[in-house]
């Protein structure tokens, strides 16, 4: 079998795949408009992939993927290792960075402030949809050391457990439910000192929701908020970079396609697995916007994505067209806020960013041009240096310190 037909054997398996979850949820109707609104969700990615498999073949890819696996820095970095508890009993995985001592600043803390020095601002950083916390590699780089962190994974993602309220109870994700895991978090791993929250995406909503349902822990010890491409409401007007009516179908079938293909998991990731190519060229387009992204760095980007089960990318889409906490950003009127999005952002679109600030007369919007949706991974120089920013206006680190390099994404430079 030539390596053409090959392919088209593993592109027919996922489409099988899909036609068997839905086959499965007792609608065979339903697998034709899935077919239709995949279709339409891959076209432009499939033709890139289609370019490059007539340059590259399909061993030589996976050997690739292989490589950067192996070599690649990214998501390496750990700290210490804990865990807290949502109020349904599911295990959410975190990690502290703690500062390094500076004994030359011991003495006049000393002075300053008696025996007891001050609890340390911590930084509390929120990952989004489907990646987890080592999405933010490049910024906890720069800034170990510097400043407290807290990283952690939301319920479903990375090291945390499967939601308890979803698996035994089939109750619906909520971003409200990531709110309060998000404070189940502070209490555990922050429970004195000032807070810096920075979220992306889905994490920048759950800071929303967590000063929705907490306003008095925005105002008592928040210091300072950073979002990062990310959304206050409004995300079913979203088109996707797509035409019309593509839009259109994707809108009223995807939520029924997910669900019928998390209920078929196994059988589905095993197309998955199939269809790599097909996936990464997905995931390159709806994540990147630069040509010359670090192929390492991209390849971490769908590690990060394809670990995620796609019963949990089921389990969690319809949340955000129920996502509205334009209200809530009233918390952070009085605070240094930090606004950043990516101008080719087709996820979460920069007009979002831009909507938000707008309701922040105060914050610091910055739009990254020719950056996407994982603008921190592809343009990490400018998110960093904007982060370190906030962090001295909020009282963070000194106006002296020395933040880490970051290094660069572009495919011409070493991992930082």
């Amino acid at each position: 079998m030539s390596e053409s037909s090959a392919e088209a054997v593993e592109v027919a398996a996922a489409v099988a795949s899909a036609a068997s979850a839905a086959s499965a949820a007792g609608n065979w109707r339903r697998a034709g408009i899935a077919g239709t609104a995949i279709g339409v969700v891959a076209a432009g990615a499939a033709a890139g992939v289609a370019i490059e498999r007539l340059t590259v073949g399909r061993g030589m890819r996976r050997k690739a993927r292989l490589a950067l696996d192996s070599a690649a820095p990214y998501g390496t970095l750990r700290g210490t290792p804990a865990k807290a508890y949502a109020d349904d009993g599911t295990a959410l995985y975190y990690e502290v960075d703690d500062v390094e001592p500076d004994a030359t600043l011991a003495p006049r803390r000393r002075r300053l402030f008696g025996r007891k020095a001050p609890a340390p601002v911590t930084v509390v950083f929120s990952h989004g949809y489907c990646l987890n916390q080592d999405s933010w590699h490049f910024q906890r780089a720069a800034l170990q050391g510097v400043v407290r962190m807290v990283h952690w994974d939301q319920r479903s993602h990375g090291r945390s457990g499967r939601g308890v309220a979803q698996v035994q109870d089939g109750s619906p994700v909520t971003i409200d439910q990531l709110g309060n895991d998000l404070k189940a978090v502070i209490d555990a791993a922050v429970p004195e000192g000032p807070i810096v929250l920075v979220g992306h995406s889905m994490g920048g909503m759950t800071v929303m929701a967590l000063a929705d349902q907490y306003p008095e822990l925005i105002r008592d010890r928040v210091v300072g908020v950073a979002l990062v491409g990310t959304s206050s409401g409004r995300l079913g007007e979203v088109n996707f970079g797509l035409p019309v009516a593509g839009v259109n179908v994707v809108r009223r079938v995807l939520p029924q396609v997910l669900k019928a293909l998390g209920q078929q998991a196994e059988l589905v990731e095993r197309g998955r697995r199939a269809t790599a190519d097909l996936f990464a060229g997905i995931i390159k387009r709806y994540s990147f916007a630069s040509r010359d992204v670090d192929p390492a760095v991209e390849r971490f980007a769908e590690r990060m994505i394809e670990g995620t089960p796609i019963d949990v990318v089921a389990e969690f889409y319809p949340a955000f067209t129920d996502h509205d906490k334009t209200a809530a950003l009233a918390c952070f009127t009085e605070l240094p806020v930090l606004v950043l999005a990516g101008v080719k952002d087709l996820v979460t679109p920069s007009e979002h960013s831009e909507a938000i600030a707008d309701l922040l007369p105060d914050a610091e919007l910055v739009l990254v041009p020719d950056a996407g949706h994982l603008v921190m991974l592809e343009h990490p120089e400018v998110v960093t240096d904007r982060l370190a920013d906030l962090l001295m206006r909020s009282g963070a680190v000194p106006a002296g310190a020395t933040v880490g390099g970051y290094g660069s994404t572009s495919s011409s430079a070493q991992p930082g």
